[in-house]
């Protein structure tokens, strides 16, 4: 549901900018906002998670989530004559959804540490870590779906408001302990976990760490940057917001696919490492070929398919390179590993985002371009997908070149 709403209005985003009468960069600023939230917030949450204990934040972010959904909802109500504050109004729900962002994602780490056994925990953490991507799907999928003409924006808050408050629910109702009776395996039962300043401190010393949280953490935000833009990559070339909706739900399936297989792969063959650095590198193949595909017309297939392999190779590093970070900082808890590697993720995210818009350039309007927009011209982006290829590119290599590292936790439980 987080994920949902986070990337409500990126499929549709010419359509929303039209319905609320601002400009594109306004919209996107929508997704920005979860990015520049969670990098102050995100030092909170880990500390909720390893402090304050798994339950709490997972019921805090889903009342946050639920409570920025209904006022996501209010903005657009006519009875209530916003006028043009209706986009303010969103905004604010945008904010209160992107606060409890953080502490729903770094809890995958946790609740694999605290209630699976070693030999389970990465398929454990691929489980709950794939959620987020299927949120991503379902918004790229519902949104082109909802919102044929932008009039319709409404009833698309509405129903993405549906499983915000049923999880809200759910949360508050269902969840009873935040650690099981029987410990199911020897980190859970002799919890090491340091204090969260001197974990993070520990964090900053830690040379393989701080590789892992740059490169990985690039690596969120370049997916983060895809996810968010790339109706708008699209649409100048002539692809229709549902192709790029269909290439967004791609890249998400066949990453769902990727980290199942790998999650697999790794707890049969603990081989955290090489398997993160072929997916890497394989990934930023990927991100070359769409590159220059999405610069050319009439290449729907080139294009699925290159959405595919990114997705496929890029999402499987995900929840392996969460595992990999609480290996390789062990014993400092998992919220707070996880936790600094989000927070770098979207700083580089925001940065990104920021830099794409400003490589953009306006050309005149081709009639062929599907860009919903009353503007004088379309945005050209051929330079920033060039440079996000070739960023992902650098930083593949600088992963597999320099990154090495103990498995700290396993040895301990052996």
């Amino acid at each position: 549901s987080t994920l949902q709403l986070w990337l409500t209005f990126a499929p549709v985003a010419d359509k929303a900018a039209a319905y609320f009468h601002v400009s594109l960069e306004m919209v996107n600023w929508l997704s920005i906002v979860y990015l520049l939230i969670s990098i102050p917030f995100g030092l909170v949450a880990t500390w909720v998670l390893d402090s304050v204990g798994l339950r709490c934040a997972v019921i805090l972010s889903a009342w946050l989530n639920m409570t920025g959904s209904i006022i996501r909802m209010l903005s657009v109500l006519k009875f209530l004559s916003l006028g043009s504050q209706s986009y303010w109004y969103l905004f604010i729900g945008q904010c209160l959804c992107a606060l409890a962002q953080p502490l729903i994602i770094f809890s995958p780490t946790k609740l694999a540490a605290l209630w699976f056994p070693d030999h389970q925990r990465a398929t454990a953490n691929m489980i709950a870590s794939m959620s987020n991507p299927l949120g991503i799907l379902i918004a790229n999928v519902l949104s082109p779906a909802l919102v044929p003409e932008g009039k319709h924006i409404p009833l698309m808050l509405g129903v993405y408001a549906i499983p915000a408050v049923t999880a809200c629910a759910l949360a508050t109702v269902g969840i009873h302990e935040k650690v099981p009776p029987t410990p199911p395996s020897a980190s859970a039962t002799n919890s090491t976990s340091q204090p969260f300043l001197t974990g993070l401190k520990m964090l900053l010393r830690n040379k393989p760490y701080i590789m892992l949280a740059v490169c990985f953490g690039g690596g969120i935000g370049m997916f983060t940057c895809f996810s968010a833009l790339l109706e708008q990559i699209l649409c100048e070339k002539g692809y229709s917001n549902e192709f790029a909706g269909l290439n967004g739900a791609l890249f998400t399936v066949c990453g769902l696919l990727g980290a199942f297989l790998l999650g697999l792969y790794v707890d049969r063959t603990r081989k955290f490492v090489e398997s993160t650095k072929i997916c890497f590198c394989l990934s930023a193949l990927a991100s070359i070929v769409f590159a220059v595909a999405s610069r050319f017309r009439h290449q729907a297939v080139m294009l699925a398919i290159t959405s595919s392999l990114f997705g496929f190779f890029g999402f499987a590093i995900y929840p392996i390179a969460m595992e990999l970070a609480v290996e390789c900082s062990y014993p400092v808890g998992e919220g707070t590993s996880t936790g600094l590697i989000f927070v770098a993720s979207q700083i580089e995210g925001v940065i990104l985002m920021i830099l794409l818009q400003a490589l953009t350039v306006r050309v005149s309007k081709d009639p062929s371009s599907t860009c919903a927009l009353d503007q004088d011209g379309a945005l050209d982006w051929t330079a920033p997908v060039l440079v996000l290829a070739g960023l992902c590119s650098a930083m593949a290599c600088f992963y597999v070149i320099f990154f090495h590292t103990d498995y700290k936790r396993l040895h301990a439980e052996t």
